[in-house]
């Protein structure tokens, strides 16, 4: 009778030896894997009435039924920044590259570094872009209601972006 011991190294020794695995003998089960490639998908350039200054927008999944949520990677140049709005459901940001600034209304301007996780709770009106002299970029996290994930309200003003 083997030991557990040897039992394990005679299976370690196969798998190193390239037999295959459970994993690699089963029939796939359930719907299919999708990879979206890295640039399969055009970049969108920021809506002027969403955005001040230069924003590209490069989505990394839509909302499709029956799930509710979508992300993007959101790239603002120095300076740029969104309008006002608010997410029915809230937002998350992944903040991975440059340094920005997020506010919620009424409340102080915040700043944002690579590695940063900002959640910003259902229905709060805020804002976020790039700080005045470095670009930022942050992964966007959306839900939808009834199809709709972002309210869009007033411009950012000169004077409240400064704050």
């Amino acid at each position: 009778m083997k030991s557990h011991a040897a039992s394990a190294l005679v299976a370690l020794s196969a798998t190193a030896l390239g037999a295959p695995n459970a994993a690699e003998a089963a029939e796939p089960v359930g719907p299919a894997l999708a990879i979206k490639r890295a640039g399969s998908t055009p970049s969108l350039v920021g809506a002027p009435e969403n955005f001040s200054g230069r924003v590209r927008i490069d989505m990394l999944h839509v909302a499709e039924a029956p799930w509710r949520s979508s992300s993007a990677y959101v790239s603002f140049e120095p300076g740029a920044r969104t309008v006002w709005h608010s997410h029915p459901v809230g937002q998350t940001l992944v903040v991975t590259a440059g340094a920005g600034l997020v506010q919620r209304w009424g409340g102080p301007v915040e700043s944002i570094r690579p590695g940063d996780v900002v959640w910003i709770p259902a229905g709060v009106k805020h804002w976020h872009g790039a700080a005045a002299t470095t670009a930022m970029t942050h992964i966007a996290i959306t839900e939808s209601v009834d199809g709709k994930n972002v309210d869009w309200m007033e411009a950012v003003s000169d004077e409240q972006y400064r704050r």
